[in-house]
């Protein structure tokens, strides 16, 4: 299949015990799904910021002054972009929006409770 070209699948995981977002060494697969205990997978959208920065899901984007999250949409099976503070708006999430783009952090790591 000349058309099908594999693609690197990343996670990064918050860890909800010691508030800390770590890399991953190892996740765990039970019937085709991945977890890792005490943490939330996020997973690497293959879009990069304007520093060629990687962005994940829940990573908080700042363009244009406004603040945005990355957010998988079930409904339309994509990337979307939720508009901060309310994340009520939402928008499609495109590479060209992604390199116009500075990854600040992820929102787990923005609403941590010190």
């Amino acid at each position: 299949m000349e058309f099908f070209i594999p693609r690197k699948l990343k996670f990064k995981a918050w860890n909800t015990e010691t508030k800390l977002l770590m890399r991953l060494h190892h996740i765990e697969c039970v019937r085709g799904e991945l977890t890792k205990k005490g943490s939330v997978l996020l997973q690497f959208t293959g879009l990069h910021d304007k520093q060629h920065e990687e962005i994940y899901d829940m990573d908080i984007l700042l363009n244009d002054s406004r603040k945005y999250v990355v957010c998988w949409e079930q409904a339309q099976n994509t990337w979307s972009l939720r508009l901060l503070p309310e994340g009520n708006e939402t928008t499609s999430f495109s590479k060209d929006f992604a390199m116009q783009s500075i990854r600040l952090c992820s929102w787990f790591e923005s609403n941590a409770e010190h």
